[in-house]
């Protein structure tokens, strides 16, 4: 009982420092529009940045799926879980990306998450490796470089420069940067030109987390490589299949020998259940949408929906960083404030999260606005009215 007390006194720290996080029940299909434990509300906080989660098409190609493969794979891919969807899958992805890579090569994952330690611990297991990692990057990345046991260095958000100093004074034979292209909480891009130069100057892997990136970045959502017309052989790409994509999962598109390498080196991948086919099948219908007419359209309209969003804020006290992409944050302050403000929102039907410490730096709690094709202009307007009240009460 002393150690049930002892946890029952770091929950109470949390709830007192407005830390504690809650969950909330939803209980119809992702979409701007949901019912939260039996409560309609408009939502600007899914990663479902195309609109696909509900897609027609999409949906109909799950159904498809599971009719065609069942309900599971089964096993790993390594015994008898890796199906044809999953072959399909994956030489779709490495098509669709092989225009920013050479002898390009993709493996399916079940999340982004352990698409980016299997990663970082395959290329950073030789002895001596060194991995630099941004100051800003996600838990996963983060995570990755401590199981790799590697040596890792930490250089300044979006600073090229310090990075080449690291890479200049660097011994280390195999050297991995890593960095997130779009930043989940600030919105902002990653210098990926300028990271890649000194990668390929120094001999160094780029890893790239292009989580919120793939499918809304680029003209054909090929995502961040595209955006900024990147393409080279030190670069291992991560693109996650549950946001823009609609559906869930996550790949890593490289060259072949980096890929063959994870499949006899990345225990995330080798000691896990595949994902079930069915979920692969469904995404052949999201890439068929993000790289056509209809992708084209929908990452055109979100564009729209971010200006509008920008030009009507007028905030005062608040700060809104620069940000060109989906993830809109108000940086606010206090913990308390956050949430007052969301608890505000919400009370107006408008589901925004407050971000709080640690996943952002204390004294910088936020909301973390985002938008999805899905929106209309009028829901935007509705939030942007509500933000500009709330600011001045």
């Amino acid at each position: 009982m002393d150690m049930i007390a002892n946890i029952d006194r770091q929950l109470r720290d949390l709830d007192e420092r407005s830390l504690t996080r809650r969950r909330r029940t939803v209980d119809t299909p992702c979409a701007p529009r949901l019912v939260i434990e039996g409560r309609p509300m408009l939502a600007f906080c899914s990663n479902d940045y195309l609109g696909l989660a509900a897609h027609p098409a999409v949906v109909a190609a799950l159904r498809e799926g599971a009719d065609i493969y069942g309900a599971g794979s089964g096993a790993s891919h390594l015994i008898s879980g890796h199906s044809r969807a999953h072959v399909r899958l994956e030489d779709r992805l490495a098509e669709f990306e092989s225009p920013h890579l050479d002898n390009a090569r993709a493996l399916s994952f079940c999340t982004g998450y352990m698409a980016n330690l299997a990663i970082l611990t395959a290329l950073g297991a030789d002895a001596g490796a060194e991995i630099f990692s941004e100051q800003l990057n996600h838990a996963s990345l983060i995570d990755g470089a401590r199981l790799a046991r590697a040596q890792v260095k930490l250089y300044p958000h979006a600073d090229a420069a310090a990075l080449a100093s690291l890479l200049d004074a660097s011994t280390a034979q195999t050297k991995i940067v890593v960095t997130d292209s779009v930043f989940s909480m600030d919105g902002d891009l990653a210098p990926l030109p300028e990271l890649l130069a000194a990668c390929e100057r120094h001999g160094a892997w780029l890893v790239i987390d292009d989580a919120h990136g793939f499918g809304t970045l680029g003209a054909h959502g090929r995502g961040a490589l595209e955006h900024f017309g990147l393409r080279s052989p030190n670069i291992v790409y991560m693109g996650t299949l549950g946001k823009a994509a609609g559906v869930g999962g996550a790949f890593v598109a490289a060259h072949a020998s980096v890929i063959e390498l994870m499949i006899q080196r990345a225990r995330p991948y080798i000691y896990t259940t595949a994902a079930p086919p069915a979920l692969a099948h469904a995404l052949l219908a999201s890439l068929d949408i993000i790289g056509g007419e209809e992708g084209a359209s929908r990452r055109a309209h979100l564009q729209a929906l971010i200006a509008q969003f920008r030009d009507g804020l007028r905030l005062q006290r608040w700060q809104l960083p620069a940000s060109a992409t989906a993830i809109q944050p108000i940086i606010i302050g206090a913990n308390d404030e956050a949430l007052r403000v969301g608890a505000g929102l919400y009370g107006q039907g408008l589901w925004v999260p407050a971000i709080r410490p640690p996943t952002v730096p204390a004294g910088t709690a936020r909301l973390r606005v985002t938008l999805s094709a899905a929106h209309t202009h009028e829901d935007v307007s509705q939030l942007v009215a509500a933000l500009n009240q709330l600011e001045r009460t």
